[in-house]
C-alpha cells in the first residue's frame, strides 16, 4: 500500500524514480501530463474541456485536472496505492486532493520532495536537449516551479507528511533515500 506524492522540479529525476517505485510496489504512477494527453486523445468530456483551454493558451483549470485525477483514482488498479507525479501543483489542488482521498478512504502517507541543486538541473535539462530548452527557459520553468511549490511544501510540512530527499548522485542512491523517507506502513 503506497500512497504518495513525488514533488520535484523538472529534471529532478522524478520520472525515473517513479518507474522504480512502480516496479517494486506494483502501484501505478499517475502523471497529470499523461492523463491530460490521454483525455485529449480519447476525446473525453474532461479532455475536450482541457483541449479548449490549451488551444486558447490558458492553463487547464483545477476543476478539470482534479476531475481527471478523481476519475483515475477511481480505477481499480489504484486500490493498493498510487504515486502522484506532477500533482498537486498548487495549494487549491492539494486541498482538493485531500478531500478526494478522504472520500475514497485512502489518505496520503507521504510527500517526498526530491531536491536538486539548480545548476545541476540546468545542466541535466540542457543535456536532455528538448527543442524548447535553453538556459533562460529552463531557469524560468524552475522559478515558476519553486514559486508554485513553496506553499505546497509548507502545507505538507504542517501535516507531517513531507520528507525532503537529495536528488543528487546515482539513481540507485537517490532511490534508497526515497525508500528510507517512506513511512513504515507504505513499505509493507
Amino acid at each position: 500500500m503506497l500512497k504518495i506524492v513525488l514533488l520535484g522540479p523538472p529534471g529532478s529525476g522524478k520520472g525515473t524514480q517513479s518507474e522504480k517505485l512502480v516496479a517494486e510496489y506494483g502501484v501505478p504512477q499517475i502523471s497529470t501530463g499523461d492523463l491530460l494527453r490521454n483525455a485529449v486523445a480519447n476525446g473525453t468530456e474532461l479532455g475536450n474541456k482541457a483541449k479548449a483551454a490549451m488551444d486558447a493558451g490558458e492553463l487547464v483549470s483545477d476543476d478539470i485536472v482534479v476531475g481527471m485525477i478523481r476519475e483515475r483514482l477511481e480505477e481499480p488498479d489504484t486500490e493498493n496505492g498510487f504515486i502522484l507525479d506532477g500533482f498537486p501543483r498548487s495549494l487549491s489542488q492539494a486541498e482538493a486532493l485531500d478531500e478526494l482521498l478522504e472520500r475514497l478512504g485512502r489518505p496520503l502517507q507521504a510527500v517526498v520532495h526530491v531536491k536538486v541543486d539548480q545548476e545541476e538541473i540546468v545542466q541535466r535539462l540542457l543535456e536532455r536537449g528538448r527543442a524548447d530548452d535553453n538556459e533562460d527557459t529552463i531557469r524560468n520553468r524552475l522559478k515558476v516551479f519553486e514559486d508554485s511549490t513553496a506553499p505546497l511544501v509548507a502545507y505538507y510540512e504542517e501535516r507531517g507528511l513531507l520528507s525532503a530527499v537529495s536528488g543528487m548522485g546515482e539513481v540507485d542512491e537517490i532511490y534508497a533515500r526515497i525508500k528510507n523517507a517512506l513511512p513504515a506502513e507504505a513499505k509493507g
